[in-house]
């Protein structure tokens, strides 16, 4: 069925935005086969977003871990993450479809900001929802996304982070759906998204194939990548699908699985279930009552609820394996990295070298990819003050 992977996704959303989801669906639809658009894309996604990324080889990791590390280098992406590639090509599409605005939600800022930076290179007015907990927390991109012209809107409601501001964006999506495009950022909500930013995303994958093999004459036996919504590790699972290589996704263990504060949808037998959030049936962080549990994560960009439905399906058919890292293990990865390797990821990237850490020994002599979906700039005020540091 359209829309659905497995029993997963679809488009559960209010009759006033139908009209809106299916205009979406049916753009989407042609412009991912169309040269024109292809063509100006790719274009933006090399000259403009700075494409390929690196594939990074650590030998000092390497040795410590006892694995062949290599790190997928989207840190060093136009804006500093991943979430350019998506902006990037949502926004043409949004013009394409004549929409003269774009909104979005954000956590940790990165989308936020990649946002503001595509709507300002085509000429687009933007408008960020952001939980004003997340705004705290990530005080550089939020003066980023202003000094690139988007309006920052705080987000007061719940618990004052991306959950909340994803509620809000869609409110606004209903009241102007005629001139607003939203550039949803994960690779969730309703059909087409899911697919869309997974579309949009699944440059990663193709250029990691290609170095790997490059590198090591031989495709890798894991790749490791944190999953919140999941675009990051979607975008770069997405071309090794059907090859004999482990697909690992890291949900935020946050303070600990039975302490009820992460936010781990697969890991928590008692919360995460089937349910309908924003749009899809995805796995959901659930109450006794089915209401939405709060989460709680040290990474902004992982403190969500619920994970892309294309996950849960990958979960369920045992094509992919799930886990999490968390709070404690982040932190001692993020500072490893650094000072092993001289790079400083994001705390949600932090995560997936975290897993590779605690679980280093059957990694033993293997090949493996660990998607550095950011850098770390944004998360130092965080770290500083996870670590009692002073500045």
């Amino acid at each position: 069925m359209e829309g659905y992977f497995g029993k997963y996704g679809g488009m559960f959303i209010p009759e006033t935005l139908v009209p809106a989801a299916k205009e979406l669906a049916k753009a989407f639809a042609h412009c991912k086969k169309d040269k024109k658009f292809l063509t100006e894309f790719y274009g933006l996604l090399k000259n403009y977003a700075g494409r390929p990324t690196p594939l990074t080889y650590c030998p000092n990791l390497s040795k410590l871990l006892g694995c062949s590390l290599y790190l997928k280098r989207e840190d060093l992406a136009h804006t500093g993450a991943h979430k350019i590639n998506n902006a990037l090509g949502q926004a043409l599409l949004a013009r394409n479809m004549g929409k003269t605005r774009v909104i979005a939600e954000t956590g940790a800022g990165q989308h936020g900001v990649a946002t503001a930076t595509a709507a300002a290179k085509l000429g687009l007015e933007c408008g960020v929802y952001m939980g004003t907990v997340d705004m705290e927390r990530q005080k550089p991109n939020v003066l980023r996304m202003r000094l690139l012209g988007a309006k920052v809107i705080p987000v007061n409601s719940g618990t004052k982070t991306l959950k909340d501001a994803i509620n809000e964006a869609l409110r606004d999506w209903t009241a102007t759906v005629e001139t607003t495009h939203y550039l949803l950022g994960s690779a969730l909500g309703p059909h087409p998204y899911p697919a869309m930013v997974a579309f949009f995303q699944s440059i990663i994958g193709k250029e990691a194939r290609k170095q790997i093999v490059g590198a090591e004459g031989t495709l890798p036996d894991a790749i490791i990548a944190c999953v919140g919504g999941g675009s990051n590790s979607i975008g770069i699972f997405k071309a090794f699908l059907n090859d004999n290589v482990r697909l690992i996704g890291v949900e935020a263990g946050g303070k600990g699985i039975k302490t009820h504060e992460h936010a781990a949808r697969f890991a928590d037998p008692r919360a995460g279930r089937p349910g309908i959030i924003h749009g899809a049936k995805t796995f959901v962080l659930q109450d006794d009552d089915g209401q939405i549990a709060n989460t709680h994560s040290i990474s902004a960009g992982l403190d969500y609820s619920a994970i892309g439905p294309e996950h849960a399906f990958l979960r369920e058919t045992k094509r992919a394996e799930y886990s999490y890292c968390t709070d404690t293990d982040c932190l001692e990865a993020f500072q490893l990295l650094s000072r092993a390797e001289g790079i400083i990821p994001a705390l949600e990237s932090a995560h997936a070298l975290g897993y590779l850490i605690q679980h280093k020994r059957e990694f033993s002599k293997k090949v493996v990819i660990v998607n550095l979906s950011g850098r770390g700039d944004k998360d130092l005020g965080t770290v500083m003050k996870a670590l009692h540091l002073r500045e």
